[in-house]
């Protein structure tokens, strides 16, 4: 029901199956963002009651796949993997034809290793697929999975979309200050994705003339404008809210700042920040270190440590060249593993594969 880059993958997934002649539709609940969103990406929808683990979900989404067959079911979040597994099990009981489940996996939070989770990711699932090697790691290493039933595919980003801009220009178009560093983060606003460290990191910095400029929205809002305001930053702080081209808003960025204390696959903001080669400053949660290497593609700061923050932000704003040979490395980096043609192509072979495995 949220929005963010989980749901982002989904769709631009999707886009990118039907670019290929896939016949592709995406199930959602009412009121959900992403079926709201589907349009802006050429992708159908069809809306059912998957909201919630609850029995109707499930028969209605028994019905749909009886009444339009697919031949696979891509799961991201644990309520439509539920869901998808009890209704195809409901369809094999009555003799019908059920779709392979595929479930992809985005955050690192743990699994647990219950009966029912085994059953879920070992028998009703036919494949996994995570977006780290480091999640992909976890679920062999703590919930047992075969390997060969899960594959690491991280999101693939648009290179044409992200690719290095003029700063000045990007500034003068969304009306940012010229003569200032400007650090900036774009994420859904949730606890885990450390916004109130890099808040309090601006009272550290030593570059006390630096402004920090907020993209996206979410449940933690009102909290961090609170301390925003308890700590007399409003002048320092904007808050640009959900943005549907963020690139200007990278581009315009003398540092781009993700300091995720946890639950991180491989982040799909971080990866559009190295193709844009903006200097990045991050943590070392979840997936992260996949990508980002302290002092050769990123600062590294601690988790959950404003001064750790300010510091790798200063390390930055201190050398601005060295800074900008680590961004054009980090771009050199992912730009031929994390492309989003590269994720299409493995994720093809992720269902194909599915496919066979099940005789298909």
């Amino acid at each position: 029901m949220g929005w963010g880059g989980q749901e982002i993958r989904t769709l631009t997934e999707a886009q990118g199956f039907i670019g290929r002649g896939h016949r592709v539709v995406v199930y959602a609940a009412p009121g959900a963002r992403i079926g709201s969103e589907a349009s802006r990406f050429g992708v159908p929808v069809i809306t059912l009651p998957i909201g919630r683990k609850r029995l109707h979900g499930i028969s209605s989404l028994a019905r749909t796949l009886a009444d339009n067959p697919v031949d696979v079911v891509n799961a991201h979040s644990s309520t439509d993997a539920w869901l998808a597994a009890l209704a195809c099990e409901w369809l094999r009981r009555r003799r019908r034809r059920a779709p392979v489940l595929v479930r992809t996996r985005h955050v690192s939070i743990p699994v647990p290793n219950d009966r029912a989770t085994r059953w879920l990711y070992r028998t009703a699932t036919t494949h996994v697929v995570t977006t780290g090697d480091a999640l992909r790691t976890q679920l062999i290493r703590d919930n047992g999975l075969d390997p060969a039933r899960i594959d690491s595919v991280p999101t693939g980003i648009d290179d044409a979309r992200f690719r290095p801009l003029a700063r000045d220009s990007a500034r003068r178009e969304l009306g940012l200050a010229a003569g200032v560093p400007l650090v900036g983060i774009v994420a859904t606003l949730r606890s885990w994705k450390g916004h109130r460290y890099l808040v309090d990191a601006m009272l550290q910095l030593r570059h006390r003339d630096a402004r920090l400029v907020i993209v996206g929205d979410g449940p933690q809002r009102a909290a961090l404008e609170a301390q925003v305001d308890a700590q007399g930053l409003r002048e320092r702080v904007r808050f640009a809210g959900q943005q549907a081209d963020v690139a200007p808003w990278l581009a315009a960025l003398d540092v781009f700042a993700l300091p995720s204390y946890a639950n991180e696959g491989v982040p799909q903001a971080l990866l559009q920040a190295m193709f844009a080669a903006i200097p990045c400053v991050t943590t070392d949660a979840g997936a992260i270190g996949e990508i980002a290497r302290d002092g050769e593609t990123a600062r590294i700061a601690r988790r959950e440590d404003a001064a750790a923050v300010a510091s790798a932000i200063d390390a930055v704003l201190d050398a601005p060249e060295e800074s900008a040979r680590m961004a054009q490395r980090a771009r050199a980096f992912v730009v031929p593993r994390y492309g989003l043609a590269a994720m299409l192509d493995r994720m093809e072979d992720v269902f194909r594969r599915a496919l066979a495995q099940e005789g298909r």
